[in-house]
């Protein structure tokens, strides 16, 4: 299943489930539909932020607790961190902070 996140303050963001769960877990918004509001944001904002610190802080390889040390596998060596999965989020939730407007995804 695909995630798209909508703000009328940018693009849309499409996310495989696995990926945009990870992120809204950390967001306390573990739901398959949802919002964040204006007010919201800047607890969202941060809780990614810090999550993507800590996980660069304690994971060596590719700054991801999933990814495995010395991988032989060529797809494992270009994994996809938590730090590249946030990014768009964390970009998108910034610009709709400073717009003024709500996240939404699959509504």
């Amino acid at each position: 299943m695909l995630y798209r996140f909508k703000s009328q303050a940018t693009e849309d963001i499409v996310m495989m489930e696995g990926n945009a769960r990870q992120l809204l877990d950390i967001v306390g918004k573990a739901s398959s539909k949802g919002i964040l509001t204006v007010e919201e944001l800047p607890a969202a904002i941060s809780a990614l932020e810090s999550a993507v610190k800590q996980d660069a802080t304690n994971n060596k390889h590719n700054h991801d607790a999933f990814a495995a040390e010395n991988h032989a596998d060529d797809a494992e060596k270009i994994h996809v961190g938590l730090h590249q999965r946030a990014a768009p989020l964390i970009g998108m939730f910034k610009r709709s902070l400073a717009d003024g407007k709500d996240v939404v995804w699959n509504v």
